[in-house]
């Protein structure tokens, strides 16, 4: 502690009890000038009492304006730097998004088959005369529907449902960006980063110095001066404070992008007092695997393929692995009888 500093605490104290500002706090100092010392009256000072105030006054006078300035170019430099990334990373997605219309998707057997009846379906429907009689109609296959009315999509939302492990029931499904919506703020995720959208419902237009973003290792804080925090508390896992950043669009809505320290790892909630998403219903594929390493982008494509494999009801490409080793294991041994042996008592290293 510097000797300016050591005072700071007794300082502090007195001025906080001062609730008519600095104009009281003056009047107390001089008060005391007053009534406890000879400032006024002594003749043992060479130089006036005015001037030696505005000789104090003006030393840390100029350091303060100093500081102010320098503090101001480090904020605008920093708010510089986080509006040119968000510049760039929207000019990524806009050129991901152009790429992603023309790129080719491969999908599994079953879904190309699906995807072909359904084409061949809609073309038979569109090509039908509106004067087909009903003996033609009688040749048609006819749809049952369950009288429950329930359409394909609820259906699907039910089996999902059941197919739900304890652990997971409750939680909410993501969003289209993997991420959540409440309402004081929505986000998205990649494996590698969280995008944070915090709307500002104020009937007044803010700006930049009137927001507080407060990175820290495992604690999140936002909030608007003179209001009650929006969010604070300790977030799902470690984030990297020095490249996460914040801007202010258009004073309407506070931008936030969270750079991830575990980037093979999806984030089931912001902070830990926000509800959980099920993050076994991420679809990695909604996320940008060309922002991906290699390494990272063949475990992701990985993790896509065996979940179009589950949703097929085939095994995945570990399973496949180990039936193919047990087959081959069974090939080569005829004399031994495998069906007293559950195949799950086998253990092969890969």
């Amino acid at each position: 502690m510097s000797d300016e500093e050591k005072y700071d605490a007794l300082l502090m104290n007195i001025a906080s009890q001062h609730t008519g500002g600095i104009h009281e706090l003056l009047d107390t100092l001089f008060s005391f000038f007053a009534r406890k010392t000879d400032l006024y009256t002594s003749p043992n000072v060479g130089e006036k009492p005015e001037e030696l105030i505005l000789q104090a006054f003006r030393k840390w006078e100029k350091i303060a304006v100093e500081k102010h300035k320098k503090d101001k170019a480090e904020r605008d430099e920093a708010d510089r730097i986080r509006r040119e990334k968000l510049r760039r990373k929207r000019e990524e997605e806009e050129q991901a998004a152009k790429n992603d219309s023309s790129r080719i998707i491969e999908v599994t057997d079953e879904e190309a088959e699906k995807i072909t009846r359904e084409n061949v379906q809609a073309k038979a429907q569109k090509l039908a005369p509106d004067n087909e009689t009903p003996a033609e109609k009688q040749n048609e296959p006819v749809n049952i529907t369950e009288s429950s009315g329930d359409s394909e999509e609820n259906k699907d939302d039910k089996k999902e449902d059941e197919d739900e492990n304890e652990e997971d029931k409750g939680k909410a499904k993501p969003n289209a960006g993997n991420g959540w919506t409440g309402p004081n703020y929505s986000w998205t995720q990649t494996l590698e980063e969280i995008d944070l959208r915090v709307p500002i419902n104020l009937n007044v237009r803010i700006k930049s110095k009137d927001v507080i973003v407060k990175f820290e290792r495992k604690h999140l804080f936002v909030g608007l001066r003179g209001h009650p925090p929006i969010i604070d508390g300790e977030t799902f896992a470690d984030l990297k404070k020095e490249e996460s950043m914040w801007t202010l669009d258009d004073g309407k809505a506070i931008h936030i992008v969270i750079e991830k320290v575990n980037k093979m790892e999806w984030w089931s909630r912001i902070v830990k007092t926000d509800p959980e998403i099920n993050t076994r219903k991420v679809q990695p594929e909604n996320s940008k695997l060309s922002d991906l390493d290699g390494e990272t982008r063949g475990m992701v494509e990985k993790m896509m393929y065996d979940q179009h494999r589950r949703e097929a009801g085939l095994p995945t490409s570990d399973e496949q692995k180990k039936q193919d080793m047990l087959k081959k294991f069974m090939d080569a041994h005829p004399e031994m009888d495998f069906n007293s042996i559950e195949q799950s008592s086998f253990v092969f290293i890969i």
